[in-house]
This record gives structure tokens, sequence and C-alpha cells, in this order.
């Protein structure tokens, strides 16, 4: 299974967005994270659709795009056009999960789903085969810049295991908040794959090598 490095242009610096986004890219980014929010899910307001369409024009890699948002249903057709090739939305939203990720997949985009730290694993199990990538939050959504929350990694390998009982061997699972060189190894040990860093890609001094090394770490660490 493929490791995959997002970077979260949260944390990069909202003054040259462009080329923060692009920064990514030529660092060797699979693809580049955004996270929306809107400040009622979750205590504060960062991107719109067209940070999203500024992001599509900008790079080629995938735009994987994460709603923090109270009802998802009523902005997906928005983000989609915008460019998204990913939209995860939240198991704790307040809208029909199953038929909003339907709608995702019947936009084009690859629909996702989202679990807060303290929640249930079991709740993300009757869409595991509705979905093709599960973000294990690893800090409470809001705010960048976080510490790594440790008691989310028995919920990693939860759901792992979970897709391991359902043939579900390519489903992704990911994994955001204070994720750096040392946090990455214990969530690859424990079935993650994809992995959103923002403050440790953005402040590192050279984000291309810190790219490559938390990919080698994570390819040696990974236990599916």
């Amino acid at each position: 299974m493929k490791i995959k490095i997002l970077p979260s242009l949260l944390a990069a610096d909202f003054g040259r967005l462009e080329s923060e986004s692009k920064k990514a890219e030529v660092s060797g980014a699979d693809e580049l994270h955004l996270d929306i929010m809107d400040g009622h899910f979750v205590p504060n307001i960062s991107f719109g659709a067209d940070v999203v369409s500024m992001a599509r024009k900008a790079v080629r890699i995938p735009l994987n795009v994460h709603l923090m948002l109270s009802r998802p249903d009523k902005y997906i057709d928005r983000f989609a056009k915008a460019g998204s090739d990913t939209i995860l939305i939240h198991i704790e939203s307040e809208c029909d999960v199953t038929a909003t990720l339907e709608s995702i997949r019947q936009l084009g985009v690859r629909p996702g789903i989202t679990m807060n730290p303290d929640t249930d694993p079991a709740r993300l199990f009757p869409v595991l085969d509705k979905v093709g990538i599960i973000l294990c939050m690893t800090v409470f959504p809001g705010y960048g810049g976080q510490k790594f929350i440790e008691t989310v990694v028995p919920s990693m390998r939860a759901v792992r295991n979970k897709a391991n009982e359902m043939n579900l061997a390519d489903l992704d699972i990911m994994v955001d908040g204070g994720i750096d060189l040392n946090t990455c190894e214990v969530c690859a040990k424990n079935g993650v794959n994809c992995f959103v860093a923002g403050s440790s890609l953005y402040r590192a001094a050279d984000m291309r090598n810190d790219i490559s090394l938390m990919r080698e770490k994570c390819e040696r660490a990974l236990i599916i």
C-alpha cells in the first residue's frame, strides 16, 4: 500500500497561498490537504471554495478537501466544482451521512469520512464500503499546531482491522493533527498510510527533505 504525504495548507502563509500550494507540489507532496471550517462545527473559519479553485489552478497534484461543516451536504456541489479530488465529511455532521457520501461519488469525486478523536470508531463501520478514505483526527479540529492525541491510536488499528475483515485492502486510512517525523511512525504501525502534516512541514527548513524522511519512516513502519 502506497504511503501518501499531504501538506496542510492551513499551516501555510495565508498571504502567499498560491506559492505555498506550489511549494508542496515541488517538494514531493502526493496531495494537498485543505481544511474548510465553518465557525460552527469547529470554532474557527478558514477557507472557502475559492481557495480550492485557486489551488486547482496552481498545482496538478490531487486536492484532498476536509469539510469541517455542520451541514456539508449543502456545499459538496460547490467544492466539487471548485476542483476537489477527494471530499471528506464528518461522521458527526448534522446531515444524512450515507446519502451525502453517495452524492459526492455521483459528482465524480472520491468520498471520505472523518471521525473526531473521541468518536467510537465503530460508528464508521457501516460506511467503510462507501468511501475511499478514512480520516482519524489526532487533534480536535479547528486549529493547527496542536499536540498529537495518543489515545486515538487504537481507533486507527480498529478501523484498519475492520477494513481487512471486510476485504477492503485498498482503503486509505489517514491521520491529521500533530503529525511529524516522530508521531507518523506509530500511526503507520497501526495501519495508517496517509499523513496530513501542517506545521511540521510548512515550518521545516527543507520541506522536500522532511517529506522524503517522513515517507521513508512510514514505509518502514507500515503494518496493514
